[in-house]
C-alpha cells in the first residue's frame, strides 16, 4: 500500500475511504493532493478487495475548491493579464490546467467501481466538481455547495449541469450562490442528506451492499450510466467546458477584478473573499443566509 501526504487511505467494510487530509486549508485542492488521490484511485481500482470507494473531507469541509492562495505574479490593467505573460501564454497555461482537471474528474467517473462523495461542512468550487463527479453523493446536513469563484471571474463545471440539469445549474452557476444540503437535494446534486455523525456509515452500509452483487456485474452496469452518458455527449461537453474555462479566466475586466485584488493586496485572502462575497450576502442559503447575533452577515 501505497503512502501519502495530502490524503489518508483505509480499507474497511469491504471498500476503502479516501479522505482529504489538509484541514489547515478547508482541504483545498493542490497539485499534491490531485496526484496523490488519482494514485490512490488506481491503487483502489486495482486491489480486487475493494468493491467501492468512499470519499471525504478532514476537518470542517469536504474540500473549499482549488487553492488559490500563494505569490501570483503582478497583474497588468486593463488587459488583466500576469506581468511578463502574453494573452497566447496565458490562453495555453488555462487551456492545458483545465484539461489536466478535467482527466482528474474523469478518472473517478470512468472507474469500475463506484465512488461515492460523503459531503460534509464546506464543498466550494472545485470540490463540489470532484463530489459532483462521483457515482453517488450523500450530505450531511451542515453541507454547503457553491461556486464563489465565478463572482471573481472563473468558470463553472458542466458536471452541474448533468447533476442539476439545465435551469437549476444556472441558477447558481451565474451567481455563485450557496446551497444547503436540503437544497441540494431538491435539485438533484445529491442522494439524500443524513446527519453528520451517521455520514460515513450511510456510506459504508452501500458499499455493503453492493459488495453482494459480483464485481462484474457491477463494473458493467456502471458502464451502462457513465459510458452512456459519454455516447450521449458527456465527454463532447467537457472539452468544450475547457475551451471555454480557459477564454473566462482570460477574460479579465479591470472593472470587475481590480477592486479584489487591491483589498487582497492590503488585507489578505480574508480581506479578498470579503471584498468578492460581500456583496451577494445574505446568501439564499446556508450560514450565511442571514445576520449572526443581529450583526451583517460575514
Amino acid at each position: 500500500m501505497s503512502t501519502y501526504d495530502t490524503i489518508l487511505y483505509e480499507k474497511q467494510r469491504k471498500g476503502v475511504l479516501i479522505t482529504w487530509n489538509r484541514p489547515e486549508t478547508l482541504n483545498a485542492i493542490s497539485r499534491q493532493l490531485e496526484h496523490e488521490l488519482a494514485e490512490a484511485l488506481d491503487e483502489a481500482e486495482q486491489d480486487p478487495e475493494v468493491r467501492a470507494i468512499v470519499m471525504t473531507g478532514m476537518g470542517r469541509a469536504f474540500s473549499s475548491g482549488y487553492d488559490i492562495g500563494g505569490e501570483r505574479p503582478e497583474t497588468v490593467w486593463p488587459s488583466g493579464l500576469p506581468q511578463h505573460q502574453s494573452a497566447a501564454e496565458v490562453l495555453d497555461t488555462w487551456r492545458t490546467r483545465s484539461h489536466a482537471e478535467t482527466a482528474k474528474l474523469l478518472q473517478i467517473w470512468e472507474l469500475s467501481k463506484p465512488v461515492i462523495a460523503a459531503v460534509h461542512g464546506w464543498c466550494m468550487g472545485g470540490g463540489s466538481w470532484y463530489a459532483l463527479a462521483c457515482h453517488m453523493t450523500y450530505a450531511s446536513e451542515d453541507a454547503v455547495f457553491a461556486q464563489p469563484e465565478v463572482r471573481m471571474i472563473s468558470n463553472t463545471n458542466f458536471f452541474w449541469t448533468l447533476n442539476a440539469g439545465y435551469k437549476h445549474a444556472l441558477r447558481y452557476a451565474l451567481t455563485g450562490d450557496h446551497i444547503d444540503a436540503q437544497e441540494a437535494l431538491r435539485i438533484g446534486i445529491i442522494n439524500d442528506v443524513v446527519p453528520k455523525d451517521e455520514l460515513l456509515d450511510t456510506c459504508f452500509r452501500i458499499v455493503e451492499r453492493i459488495a453482494l452483487v459480483s464485481p462484474e456485474t457491477v463494473k458493467l452496469n456502471l458502464a451502462v450510466a457513465t459510458r452512456g452518458l459519454e455516447m450521449m455527449g458527456l465527454r463532447n461537453a467537457l472539452m468544450l467546458n475547457d475551451e471555454l474555462s480557459a477564454l473566462v479566466q482570460s477574460s479579465q475586466r479591470e472593472d470587475f477584478k481590480r477592486h479584489l485584488l487591491d483589498a487582497r493586496q492590503q488585507g489578505g485572502m480574508r480581506a479578498f473573499l470579503q471584498r468578492r462575497d460581500g456583496p451577494f450576502q445574505p446568501e439564499p442559503f446556508g450560514p450565511r443566509s442571514k445576520p449572526r447575533d443581529g450583526s451583517p452577515a460575514d
